[in-house]
């Protein structure tokens, strides 16, 4: 079993549910708050469930070939079942069989070939050698050839048509042919037929980051199935992409668009090379990566040996093959599939990536937010400084363009630009000026229904779904890029014509929107190389095309939000998604089993209503599983404090918590505690702006100076790339004051819930002996979006416990956000630390219920703060003492 510290009967129990989950085909919510063993657990689990299923199933294949014979021909005279003749049905059925036992045949066929070919790669090393070598000579044979060529060309000048600039023909849009969704090419020639291979039952494990992701691999190479597992890892263009060139545009969907591009040149290059005698276009660029042999070579490797993404990119690089899609390549004969959740929810990406659904097997770990993921990846919001950018840039290609372009891609860029004024329109603009000086009159937010957004922006007329395809297929937005780029920057010569002359004041016009103008509206000039910085980092019609996506979605989940603010540079449009199951359903649906996992799941309500109940899961079919801890009762103490040391009722509701004296009281807790806890204590509010308030305060009052003798104080860092320093220096003064045994006892942590450390930081031993939990996090309940999603669920979902869901959804927003962070300071089995939670409210039932079971068994409820201080001094004194 994985878990090292893990008592066996919780192994037991957990992988047995797990097993019986996946053999039943349910949907599976296991809670597990064992670390990162829980991880490794769910997947060794699946594993073993995967290899009894395969032996099945080569079983019942034999059992099936063997059982299987020429059904025998019935009597000319008589007749059927269903009226027909028994020739028919017999004929029918001997037909069926054959077909069968032919299909059952091709698939061990296929199964034998592929694997004889991996063990061929995994036994003889010289194979290697040999490809690397052939690759070198092809390499060296190209280069030589293009040396040739560029010989042979100069002096012979470059073509150039209509006066356009050299290169500048990867500028223009291709026709587009239909408005019908065409076949993707998916890089494979048409004579790649060994690729296609019998796409064997395998399990999905997804997580949140790449980084977890690889510590999720390097377990699984030190586990028993590490060996002969074949896993694929997935991951973006940015995490896989090995073209220096195209990994220099830094944003994802800049890498994406550049891509794709490459790929159409490569599949256009044979036409190109066809028509020798015509007037050529200039050579476009073809990724050197994408090469079906090296991509193949690429996929093999990647099945004989498991290997996570940093490894992935190093073998992409030195085989000279696109891991991108050499790992894609990988997955029909891949076991396990390992990529981030946001790539397995987002349909789109998934159909890209060659995932298929129908029969496999999900786990989706460190899902305690899952909900909030799926609205997060479905909503976009755009700014009326990038509507207005983005026209302008749309607006000046097309005047360039306008004889090159094809009538239908005239028509399609006339319909964006239209969208884009409309848009704009309805925050109160106009187009043609400056954003950042047009005064919104009507300042406010305003949510409208898809349909009605459509109608009073006039836009309904239009085709979205089109408009949509036609973006995602003409890369109209890497096309713009690439003309911004080139006639944006002040370094680029543009030639004195009347085109050009018009693009004059382009880079003007882009810096004001992005930068603003005082209020004289003279123009602010920054220098040059922030002007390219910020042109590189421009691609407004990239996030608008999100938004026109989002729009397509069903009038009834979601709403449009008009954030009109001072300026209508300032204003935004944003789509929120109400219903997260519509999108989950097909996953559901499709899907073997899927399993939603976590360390701490609870409450667990949202995922069964939100999620499962409105996508149509049968109750029967979702399993529930919670597992207990693996340290012992006596290795924790969580206490809800209801009073202060002055008797103050700690209540730190928006009303309350600005209060001096309510600061004061925490102050005092804090001293006290501080007094007798050893090594560091945590401390979590509601939000930066209230940990800001209470540190003034503090300071102000001295009684900073009073905390500052016991414990050095720590705040959280709100940029994410100071967290690690802060964490180094709280972790070395902690060791410090350890081995000193000074005045001093340790380190104080001022965080915020929902901030940098409350989610993925392991507290463990010294770090945190103590997490105290300053109030209840409540959302914030004047947000629009929020009252619009509780006015949701009150109208779709029925009263829980005599509650209405909206008050619900808080409680339970407040609470997964509590006890994310309370779960901190617990990590191993030999751990041990104390949880205060300071609010009376805690205490009541409908709060109290939602922690979880294995910090609800053992929490106490102190009204006086005597009794509560006096527990967790002889908690902290008789752990030391043991230690």
């Amino acid at each position: 079993f994985p878990f090292p510290y893990t008592p066996y009967r919780i192994q037991e129990q957990f992988m047995e549910a797990l097993y019986g989950a996946l053999e039943a085909g349910r949907v599976g919510i296991f809670e597990s708050p064992t670390g990162t063993g829980k991880s490794l657990s769910l997947i060794c689990g699946a594993l073993s469930w995967l290899r009894d299923s395969e032996e099945k199933k080569r079983q019942e294949e034999a059992r099936l070939l063997e059982g299987l014979s020429p059904a025998e021909p019935g009597h000319p005279g008589g007749t059927g079942a269903a009226g027909e003749p028994d020739w028919v049905t017999a004929f029918v059925r001997s037909k069926e069989e054959r077909d069968k036992v032919d299909r059952l045949k091709e698939e061990q066929i296929r199964r034998k070939k592929r694997e004889d070919r991996l063990k061929k790669i995994r036994n003889n090393v010289q194979l290697k050698y040999a490809a690397k070598r052939k690759r070198s000579e092809e390499d060296e044979t190209k280069r030589l050839l293009e040396l040739s060529k560029e010989t042979l060309s100069q002096g012979a000048g470059a073509d150039v048509l209509e006066q356009l600039d050299h290169n500048e023909e990867e500028l223009i849009l291709a026709e587009y042919e239909s408005d019908e969704e065409k076949k993707v090419v998916s890089g494979l020639e048409e004579d790649d037929d060994d690729l296609e291979e019998e796409h064997v039952t395998k399990i999905y494990y997804c997580s949140r980051t790449h980084s977890q992701l690889s510590q999720f691999v390097r377990e699984v190479q030190k586990s028993p199935f590490g060996k002969d597992t074949r896993l694929v890892s997935l991951g973006s263009r940015q995490n896989l992409c090995v073209n220096e060139e195209v990994r220099r545009l830094g944003t994802l969907q800049l890498i994406n668009d550049r891509c794709m591009e490459m790929q159409k040149n490569k599949h256009e290059k044979k036409s190109d090379e066809e028509n020798e005698g015509k007037k050529r276009r200039v050579s476009r660029a073809v990724c050197p990566f994408y090469s079906y042999e090296q991509m193949q070579f690429l996929r093999d490797e990647v099945l004989v040996e498991v290997k996570d993404i940093e490894q992935l990119v190093s073998l992409g690089r030195e085989a000279k093959a696109c891991p991108y899609y050499g790992s894609r390549y990988a997955i029909p004969a891949a076991q396990l599939v390992v990529l981030p959740y946001q790539m397995l929810l987002h349909e789109p990406t998934r159909s890209a990536a060659g995932i298929k659904l129908k029969d496999q097997v999900v786990i989706i770990d460190e899902a305690h937010n899952l909900i909030d993921t799926i609205t997060c990846i479905h909503s976009a919001e755009v700014s009326g400084s990038q509507l207005c950018c983005a026209h302008s840039q749309l607006s000046q290609y097309m005047e360039r363009y306008r004889k090159r372009l094809k009538a239908k891609n005239l028509m399609y860029i006339k319909q964006i630009l239209y969208l884009l004024e409309r848009f704009v329109a309805m925050l109160g603009g106009n187009v043609n000026q400056n954003p950042g000086c047009q005064t919104v009159s009507q300042t406010g937010t305003v949510l409208k229904s898809i349909n009605d957004f459509l109608f009073q922006s006039q836009v309904d007329n239009i085709n979205l779904f089109k408009v949509q395809r036609y973006c995602e297929k003409s890369l109209i937005s890497r096309k713009l890029f690439g003309f911004v780029e080139r006639y944006g920057g002040p370094a680029t010569a543009v030639k004195n014509n009347k085109e050009n002359q018009k693009l004059a004041g382009l880079q003007n016009f882009l810096l004001t929107l992005q930068k603003g103008s005082d209020k004289e509206g003279t123009l602010q000039n920054p220098p040059v190389e922030a002007e390219n910085d910020q042109l590189r980092a421009a691609s407004p019609l990239m996030q608008i095309e999100g938004f026109l996506s989002a729009l397509t979605n069903a009038n009834q989940d979601g709403r449009v939000i008009l954030n009109r603010q001072g300026t209508v540079g300032q204003s935004s449009l944003k789509f929120l998604l109400l219903n997260p199951a519509v999108h989950f359903a097909k996953v559901v649906e499709e899907c073997r089993a899927v399993i939603i996992a976590g360390g701490t799941m609870q409450p667990v309500a949202d995922f069964r209503e939100q999620l499962l109940s409105c996508a149509g899961v049968d109750p029967a079919r979702v399993l529930e599983f919670s597992c207990g801890h693996v340290i012992p009762p006596e290795n924790i103490l969580p206490i809800i404090l209801c009073n202060g040391p002055s008797n103050q009722q700690l209540e730190f509701t928006y009303q309350t918590r600005d209060l001096p004296q309510m600061m004061d009281e925490t102050g005092r807790i804090l001293c006290n505690l501080c007094n007798v806890i050893p090594g560091g204590v945590v401390c979590f509010f509601p939000s930066y702006e209230y940990e800001k308030q209470v540190y003034a305060h503090w300071e102000k009052t001295g009684l900073l100076t009073r905390l500052a003798t016991k414990k050095k104080i720590f705040q959280e860092p709100k940029k994410a790339n100071q967290v690690e320093q802060v964490l180094v220096e709280y972790a070395k003064c902690i060791k410090r004051c350890s081995q000193a045994e000074g005045q001093m006892t340790g380190a104080l942590l001022l965080s915020v819930v929902g901030g940098k450390m409350s989610e993925g930081i392991n507290f463990s031993d010294d770090l945190g002996r103590c997490v105290i939990m300053v109030g209840m996090p409540y959302p914030n309940i004047k947000s629009p979006e929020l009252q619009e999603k509780m006015a949701w669920l009150d109208k779709t979902m029925p009263r829980a416990a005599g509650q209405a869901p909206s008050r619900v959804l808080i409680e339970n927003l407040c609470m997964k956000a509590v006890n994310q962070s309370i779960g901190r300071a617990i990590r191993h089995q030999k751990d041990f630390a104390s949880i205060v939670l300071l609010d009376h409210r805690y205490a009541r039932p409908a709060i109290f219920n939602k922690l979880p079971q294995w910090i609800r068994e053992r929490t106490q409820v102190k009204p006086a703060f005597g009794s509560a201080f006096a527990e967790l001094r002889k908690f902290h004194r008789g752990k030391l003492d043991a230690l």
